[in-house]
């Protein structure tokens, strides 16, 4: 193993994404939630794949995806996540090496196949998804790479992963060895249901062990029980070092301390799926951030390379996000 420096490492479920199209009524028929991650056994994912029309299958996660959009960006980046040694996994590991990324996680010999999610998206390109997380949840704080986690700038942590418990062990054992090494830690809340299901542990998760915090709107109101954005938006103040607030097509609120930053949505031709926007935010931002970029430069390129993916199907880059961030920032 080499010392090379690591910018990002991220940690999560290890995911392969199936998406399709969908329409209002198939959703409602199927009771799923629009715009929403619902968590789903193994009999309910066999039941909704055999109902998905046409789909693309490519290797997804939320961190997994941040760390594609890192690596597209130009970033060194390492990911820890579970997969099963099964087809899927396979698919996994060739697609998050072939971005260039370290992912070394043994694969596991038996117990539940590989995590898939499935997508609906429907016309208004918000994604439903229902996620399946089989082998994903086996990840515990004995799959950790200590050197990993010590040589890397950031060690970015996945909320989804939050609700198994042998997960939580590992994010806050990785957060000690992060900081001991002086090193920075992330989170990214994921999913309001998800931080519902585990409220109070993520506040002290936050407390205690964050310094790059990562949320959307409903997200950061739901963790501090409050309905109004700036109720939400003082409550965190303090406490982590940096705070990004998405806001979808209100762009993002960046704050540091007294130091606030608006930052405008980047314009989008058209909207057509809106899966992976935040992951790819986080890619930009944490690319600017172990860059030395001030903090609203470092959400300009969370902004742009989210503007990227939300317009085509899929949750990673199609296009190379360097040319596109060296591009946008050059006529601006």
């Amino acid at each position: 193993m080499t010392n090379q420096a690591i910018d990002v490492l991220g940690i999560g479920n290890a995911i392969v994404d199936v998406i399709s199209q969908a329409d209002d009524a198939f959703l409602q028929a199927r009771s799923l939630t629009k715009g929403t991650m619902a968590l789903i056994d193994a009999a309910r994912a066999e039941e909704l794949y055999a109902l998905m029309g046409p789909g693309i299958e490519m290797s997804g996660g939320s961190a997994a995806n941040t760390m594609a959009g890192l690596a597209s960006l130009g970033g060194q980046g390492a990911f820890i996540g579970k997969v099963r040694n099964d087809q899927l996994g396979g698919i996994f590991r060739h697609d998050i090496r072939a971005n260039g990324l370290t992912f070394d996680t043994p694969a596991s010999t038996e117990g539940q196949p590989t995590a898939r999610c499935l997508i609906f998206v429907t016309p208004d390109a918000q994604r439903t998804m229902n996620t399946f997380l089989g082998a994903s949840v086996a990840l515990g704080p004995e799959d950790l790479d200590a050197e990993l986690i010590e040589r890397a700038k950031i060690t970015y942590l996945e909320g989804y992963l939050w609700d198994a418990p042998a997960a939580k062990e590992a994010f806050v054992q990785a957060a000690r060895i992060a900081h001991k090494a002086g090193r920075r830690v992330a989170l990214s809340l994921s999913d309001p249901f998800c931080v519902e299901r585990h409220r109070e542990s993520f506040l002290d998760l936050v407390e205690a062990h964050i310094d790059l915090l990562f949320a959307n709107e409903v997200e950061i109101c739901t963790l501090y029980g409050v309905h109004d954005f700036d109720a939400a938006l003082q409550k965190v103040r303090g406490h982590c070092e940096v705070a990004v607030l998405t806001r979808s097509a209100r762009g993002a609120v960046v704050l540091s301390g007294e130091e606030v930053h608006v930052v405008d949505a980047e314009p989008v031709a058209q909207v057509v799926d809106t899966t992976g926007a935040g992951d790819l935010y986080a890619a930009g931002f944490l690319f600017g951030y172990t860059r030395g970029k001030n903090l609203y430069d470092c959400g300009r390129i969370g902004a742009i390379a989210s503007a990227e993916v939300i317009s085509h199907f899929g949750a990673r880059p199609e296009v190379s996000l360097a040319g596109l961030v060296e591009y946008r920032l050059g006529h601006t």
